[in-house]
């Protein structure tokens, strides 16, 4: 709650407290919501488990208008020299712990926006955005009728479509992420749809040295995200190396 109220990505109506709830924490959360003219009201805890349909609320409830979601054209941010456009794809993820967990990874490694398709797939729900540790409120994210579509839209942009295949080629790491591109990551368990492969302009994967074949969705890309970012930043020039102090034994 703390992490929408402060990006302002959610428009909230207001904000329940129970009143049997009196705590640092909880005065800070309505300092907060002054601050972003968020209005707060005061329920009793009994009111606010029949408007949450739950008790798992600890004492706060946020009502939220409908999120608006982004077009396709809105993740295209402006880059100086030398800086690339680096967007991620789902193609049907429904878990919506991987899709938190994905947000949360984006959001951390610095990807410009994540592209969801509206069937078939998880949505930006509150345990998504628990998952997430409030950063699917920062991530910017444009909601798709039809992938494929979207997908063509970028490499009109002269943007790389890089999907995430166990019997892709090259290795991960192997490819050279300074360029702008999209990385789409596949389904649990079934991977990238046919027609979505066939639109990739590269497949890559990730090598497995064990028994089994592939990992997790939100695993896999994590590795490869970082590997980008890893990749993207600027090398650091290194400083001289300082004269080794030669330390005397006790022999010496």
């Amino acid at each position: 709650m703390e992490e929408a109220i402060r990006s302002g990505s959610r428009r909230l109506d207001h904000v329940s407290v129970a009143r049997e709830r009196r705590d640092e924490r909880l005065e800070r959360l309505i300092q907060l919501c002054r601050t972003a003219g968020v209005r707060v009201s005061l329920e009793s805890r009994d009111q606010l488990t029949k408007l949450a349909r739950s008790d798992a609320h600890q004492g706060v409830l946020a009502v939220v208008k409908e999120r608006e979601f982004l077009g396709i054209e809105d993740l295209l941010l402006p880059k100086g020299p030398g800086e690339y456009q680096f967007l991620l794809a789902l193609d049907g993820v429904e878990d919506p712990h991987n899709l938190g967990a994905l947000l949360r990874t984006a959001d951390g490694a610095g990807v410009d926006g994540v592209i969801l398709p509206e069937r078939r797939a998880a949505g930006v729900t509150a345990t998504v955005a628990k998952t997430s540790a409030g950063a699917s409120e920062h991530v910017r994210i444009a909601r798709v009728t039809n992938l494929v579509r979207s997908l063509e839209q970028l490499k009109q942009k002269n943007m790389w479509v890089l999907g995430l295949d166990e019997r892709g080629s090259p290795d991960y790491v192997d490819f050279d992420f300074k360029t702008d591109c999209v990385l789409v990551l596949g389904r649990e368990g079934a991977g990238l749809h046919d027609l979505v492969k066939k639109t990739c302009d590269h497949l890559l994967r990730i090598p497995m040295a064990g028994m089994v074949s592939s990992l997790n969705v939100s695993v896999a890309g994590a590795i490869v995200m970082y590997e980008a970012m890893r990749q993207r930043r600027p090398a650091v020039e290194s400083k001289p190396e300082k004269a080794t102090k030669v330390r005397k034994g006790l022999g010496s």
